[in-house]
This record gives C-alpha cells, structure tokens and sequence, in this order.
C-alpha cells in the first residue's frame, strides 16, 4: 500500500528529529516491498534481508537533507534498495560458489518436480544474464507490478526508455529460453 506523499513528508522530518517510533512507521510501511525487491534481484533471502536493512538504515541517517517527490518515500526507497542489489551483484561476479550435493537415489515420482526446479533455475540463469537495468525494469514491472511510470521514476528514466528497457529484456529472455518456452506455458495453454 503506497502512502501519501504529506503522511511520508511529516514521518520524514521526525525521522530527521532521531524519533524511533516514525523510523518502526517507515519499516512496518516499506520493509515487505523492499525485501520482495531485493529476494528477487538477488535470489537470496539472507542479501535481500542485507540490503533491505542496509536501505532504510541510509533513510535514517540522511533523513535530515532528503527532499521528497511526489510519490513518497518508496520511490526513493526502492531506488537505493536497487543500487544496493546491483552493487552486491557485481562484486558477487568476481566469486563463484560451488555446492556439492551428495548422490542420493531419487524416487521415480520426483521426476517432474526435478524437470521444474530445472526449468526454474533455467529462468532464473537467464534473469540474471540480462544487463542490470533491464533485469531491474523486468523485475519492477512483472514481479513487483509497478506501472512503467513508477519504474522510470526508480531508474531515472522516461516511459519511453522504460518500454525499450521492458522491450530488450523480453526478446533476450525469449532468444535464451527459445528451447523451453512450451515448458513455461500453463497445463491449459499446450
């Protein structure tokens, strides 16, 4: 639920007076959007907890020089949660995990749900190798269902940027799942 722009102005100017109980408003109000942002640009609940608590911890402490705009405060919320998720993604890039599962006999009925988690992470693959800003757009637009205007004004872009954003990123993600596409549809769609 977006609050209005006035309600998050005065939380704001008793956020800069140091008042805990408008910084718990704030968390109660943004903290489920911003963590649903982080988990899905960083696929990890433990980061996207992180950068969640990393984002409204910048809001306390620059909460004295911030000048809102007409949406409150998640669009600047939402952006520095953001920047926060590409800034850890980047420095992930430079180190690789690798987890090694014990072999294990898998029952026969388990075939399915294997070939999903598979298709899963396929997609998921295929997120993460979009360009960062086409990847955030995706994941603002279909994921966190804000309206290209709201994702312009988090990226700092027009509509019109928005939609080439949206554009680029869907051809690319269709060309890298080309192969599975019949797999993604719905049981009713085939």
């Amino acid at each position: 639920m977006v609050a209005p722009a006035a309600d998050d102005a005065a939380l704001l100017k008793r956020l800069a007076r140091g008042e805990a109980f408008a910084f718990r408003s704030v968390v109660d109000r943004y903290l489920s959007h911003l963590l649903g942002v982080a988990r899905r640009m960083l696929r990890d609940d433990a980061e996207a907890e992180d950068v969640a608590q990393e984002a409204l911890m910048r809001l306390w402490r620059n909460a004295g020089s911030l000048e809102l705009g007409p949406g409150g405060l998640r669009p600047w919320l939402t952006r520095v949660t953001s920047n926060l998720c590409i800034d850890r993604i980047r420095a992930s890039r430079n180190t690789s995990v690798v987890e090694e599962v014990p072999e294990t006999a898998e029952p026969a009925g388990q075939f399915s749900q294997l070939a999903e988690k598979d298709l899963a992470r396929r997609v998921d693959a295929a997120l993460k190798d979009l360009p960062e800003r086409q990847r955030l757009a995706l994941t603002l637009f279909h994921y966190e269902g804000l309206s290209q205007i709201e994702v312009g004004q988090i990226l700092g872009v027009s509509d019109e940027a928005v939609e080439s954003l949206l554009g680029r990123a869907r051809r690319a993600l269709k060309a890298d799942l080309k192969n599975e596409w019949q797999q993604l549809l719905p049981e009713q769609e085939k």
